[in-house]
């Protein structure tokens, strides 16, 4: 990790240490919390990481950018950081100024399309959208066109998602744009999703580094039988089974991360690595989550454990910018498609 980056994410954890611990927002049930931790979130700059100066935003590297999502992810951060990064991110594609205050991008759902009239305005239906509810833009990918919203003049559902955030239906109703132009040459929704996926894969593989160390120091706490439940071969082999799903996530979510960082396009090698990170980050989401509430038994299912913001949240990731079940038949897809002799080389290359 390169000195910037190492500033970048240190900046992040102090922050998220400060001003989002699991235990003090369990605690506050009015989300008081949220307010100081956004505003030192940017203050520090770090929602528009990915937008360049020119544009209102940090300049940070996509490096960086992922980095502080990995971090966002152990601490199970509950604002549209990541929601406004990617919003951000979107609309440097089209070189169009960030406001401030919080993003989200639309669509969030493979399936779902938003299009542009012959009048230049926005009509669709998105669904899923993380965070609609608490975001004043919205940065929106409409055909060949990138364009940037005030949020105000959609309808929006209200829903809440499996990790208790907002995850809701936005309708755009012949909506005028604030700014709308071109997206570049190439650029479609399929890669709005891989990066999307991405930022989702680095968050569960944070999610599930904090699951793992909150089991084991919970197993080297509590006592069972007059002794430690970490010294009952069982336990152990639940925490090794653990540490193995928080490993994979971490190196699948982080190749996949490197690889979108130093490429010059989303080729069939990004696609590959994306698409491959968000079907085993979700796997292990699953089978991680579980394993951790195994090991805290019945206290782990008490709603006032802070093991829920982790696993819940991790869950609910699995379906932003399409499934599991999507991403593994779009790899099918691509892998038929290139055929037998090309699959090795492909992967070998990796």
């Amino acid at each position: 990790m390169a000195e910037s980056e190492n500033i970048v994410v240190e900046t992040a954890e102090k922050i998220f240490s400060d001003l989002a611990d699991a235990q003090t927002i369990n605690h506050d049930k009015k989300g008081e919390w949220k307010a100081p931790l956004w505003q030192a979130l940017t203050e520090a700059g770090l929602p528009l990481a990915w937008v360049p100066e020119d544009c209102g935003g940090s300049g940070a590297s996509l490096a960086e950018g992922f980095a502080v999502l990995s971090a966002a992810g152990r601490h199970a951060i509950a604002v549209p950081l990541a929601e406004t990064m990617l919003a951000g991110w979107l609309l440097a594609q089209a070189k169009i100024s960030s406001p401030a205050g919080e993003m989200t991008v639309i669509p969030a759902a493979p399936k779902d399309r938003i299009t542009v009239g012959a009048d230049g305005t926005l009509s669709g239906r998105a669904r899923s959208v993380p965070f609609a509810k608490a975001a004043k833009h919205f940065a929106v990918l409409a055909g060949n066109s990138i364009a940037l919203v005030d949020a105000s003049k959609c309808r929006i559902e209200a829903g809440i998602g499996l990790g208790g955030d907002n995850s809701d239906i936005v309708v755009l109703d012949k909506v005028e744009p604030t700014a709308t132009k071109p997206a570049p040459k190439g650029f479609d929704q399929t890669q709005l999703m891989l990066m999307g996926g991405v930022v989702r894969s680095l968050q569960i593989a944070g999610a599930l580094e904090a699951m793992l160390d909150i089991s084991v120091r919970y197993s080297n706490e509590r006592v069972a039988f007059e002794k430690k439940i970490s010294k009952f071969q069982a336990v152990q082999h639940n925490l090794a089974k653990l540490a193995g799903e928080s490993a994979a996530a971490l190196a699948a979510a982080t190749s996949a991360a490197d690889a979108i960082a130093n490429a010059k396009s989303f080729d069939d090698a990004v696609f590959l690595e994306a698409a491959s990170a968000k079907i085993r980050c979700s796997e292990a989401a699953e089978k991680g989550g579980g394993i951790a509430h195994q090991v805290h038994g019945a206290i782990g299912f008490t709603i006032e454990h802070i093991l829920h913001r982790f696993s819940l949240r991790a869950l609910a990731w699995r379906d932003d910018f399409g499934s599991e079940s999507y991403w593994a038949v779009e790899l099918g897809k691509m892998v038929a498609n290139r055929g037998a002799d090309e699959l090795w080389p492909l992967v070998a290359s990796r």
